[in-house]
């Protein structure tokens, strides 16, 4: 009979004891609603990625932009908590992909995809900090490709080697911001002329005069089925395009002296395309998918380009570049996110939904830049091209 209830008594301990360990685990797995939207949205992609290369729900390391662009956010979340943890979920990426050689497997030189530079910019900082000459290496192997992209007879790069003479406004984030960093920092400033050549291209060859957007994509040749025959342009306006736009004017601008002649033109294509997008901003704060269309045919508010004109308008207000306004419509923004596309799981972690997976121009299936082809491209949760911008946006917001 002793036996027994010392058995019992053993059970009831063993029982509790298990039952307080899954409490604490559980508070320790939990996100506080306490942190800033910044750190909610980074400690959730940490959560569900604990490896950085695994972004993108990727199976094995690959040199890609998607991890840029969340990485860069991870850095200016770094300068702003000095928190380790994300250096090093920055760090892990790069040496996940870079081998000891100083060479990146998964990047193939020969195929001048401007997609591919801007997973560059994660590595200034990285080299700074540890003077690890593989980063240096990749950086200069990423050099030399925009040293010898093609170009387009007017001077703006090729997106890639695959879609010749055309330039997509994508391409000004992928390739820019890194060219303008490295030319600073290793070459004196000399080539930011170049730097502003590819925004000063795009802004004659693919501005629409009447709402003052820019279409998301060129074609100098004029050749491609989805180009306008007179003009080259594409037949609409994306609002991820035109958020990698945004963003590349805003970052750029941080490498541009306040004295160089092309700093000013610069401010002034930012200030016109934020003039645009205001227009179009929807009362719930949030952009749709196919800018200028509205609630029709299917078009959708998109959390993608909507985080990035919030991060791009409270950055070049916060810089200066933009007026008090614009920081409004970011609020605005970020306040619609929050209610209608963020859902918080049972641990804190957040989702933020309704985010275009892909699009694109031309390629195989083909894509011919319709109405219709952008709302019916598929939709992620989740997706690295709304999660890293929100983080950014926030952080500008201090939100």
């Amino acid at each position: 009979m002793k036996k027994n209830k010392m058995d019992l008594v053993f059970r009831c301990l063993v029982f509790f004891l298990t039952i307080s360990i899954g409490v604490a685990q559980n508070q320790q797995n939990m996100i506080s609603s306490q942190l800033k939207w910044s750190e909610r949205m980074a400690l959730s992609i940490m959560k569900r990625h604990p490896e950085s290369y695994q972004i993108d729900e990727k199976k094995e390391p690959k040199w890609d932009y998607v991890h840029a662009l969340v990485l860069n956010s991870f850095e200016e979340l770094y300068k702003k908590t000095k928190d380790p943890k994300y250096y090093n979920y920055i760090k892990s990426y790069a040496d996940a992909t870079i081998n000891s050689n100083g060479m990146v497997t998964s990047y193939k030189f020969e195929t001048y995809n401007l997609d591919m530079i801007t997973a560059g910019s994660i590595l200034f900082n990285l080299y700074d900090t540890t003077k690890d000459s593989r980063y240096l290496k990749v950086m200069q192997q990423l050099r030399k490709q925009i040293e010898e992209q093609p170009r387009t007879v007017s001077g703006g790069f090729w997106h890639k080697k695959t879609y010749p003479n055309q330039m997509w406004l994508d391409g000004l984030y992928m390739c820019q911001p890194f060219y303008a960093q490295y030319t600073i920092t290793f070459e004196n400033g000399k080539n930011l002329d170049d730097v502003a050549k590819q925004f000063e291209t795009i802004q004659e060859k693919d501005r629409d005069s009447k709402t003052g957007l820019l279409y998301h994509g060129w074609d100098e040749s004029k050749q491609m089925a989805w180009a306008n025959k007179v003009t080259g342009t594409s037949p609409n306006f994306w609002s991820r395009s035109l958020g990698w736009y945004a963003m590349a004017l805003v970052d750029v601008l941080d490498y541009f002296p306040k004295e160089h002649p092309k700093r000013k033109e610069l401010v002034n294509y930012l200030n016109q395309l934020a003039s645009a997008l205001l227009k179009f901003q929807d009362k719930s704060g949030l952009w749709y998918q196919v800018t200028d269309k509205g609630a029709v045919g299917g078009n959708y508010l998109e959390a993608s380009g909507t985080a990035m004109f919030t991060y791009a308008f409270a950055k070049g207000v916060n810089k200066g570049y933009l007026p008090q306004k614009y920081k409004n419509a970011a609020q605005k923004a970020f306040d619609g996110m929050i209610k209608q596309l963020i859902k918080v799981g049972q641990n804190g972690e957040i989702t933020i939904t309704q985010a275009c997976a892909v699009a694109g121009l031309g390629g195989n299936p083909y894509r011919d830049g319709s109405f219709e082809y952008y709302v019916n491209e598929r939709k992620n949760d989740n997706d690295p091209k709304a999660t890293g911008p929100f983080i950014l946006g926030a952080l500008e917001l201090n939100k």
